[in-house]
């Protein structure tokens, strides 16, 4: 009992159940962003109309296929795609780069074999090229 009371207690399944928790919080609320919001305002852009493909579908041989609802899903699924990357992918990629760009303030590639290395390094620590620390460079 005392190893799945520690299984349980670990750090990384404590974190991993609060991810599931908060991303399925986050996937009800973009989920009622898209039906609420973009869903009417497409609505609102094509006529009044909102796009329900479900009614769509054809027979073959007594079996039915419902291309309708096929695409709603399909739309559903572009709509949440374009609401996660435009209000979390793209602002996360753009903060990772501010923060890149303070390292590569203290690093510099090897002018031989490519590798990062720190900016004041007299030797690569990869290939053991000797270089000049950008202090020591003339102006």
């Amino acid at each position: 009992m005392g190893g799945f009371k520690k299984f349980l207690l670990r750090g990384n399944i404590v974190e991993l159940a609060v991810a599931v928790i908060v991303g399925a919080t986050f996937s009800g609320l973009v989920q009622a962003l898209v039906a609420d919001l973009i869903t009417p305002l497409i609505g609102a852009v094509t006529g009044g109309r909102q796009p329900n493909f479900a009614e769509y579908s054809f027979t073959v041989n007594g079996s039915r296929f419902k291309y309708g609802d096929f695409l709603n899903h399909l739309l559903t699924f572009l709509m949440v795609s374009a609401v996660v990357y435009w209000l979390i992918v793209a602002p996360m990629t753009r903060l990772i780069s501010l923060l890149d760009r303070d390292k590569d303030a203290t690093t510099k590639q090897c002018p031989e074999c490519l590798t990062d290395i720190p900016a004041e390094a007299r030797r690569c620590a990869a290939c053991t090229v000797e270089l000049v620390p950008d202090s020591e460079k003339p102006a």
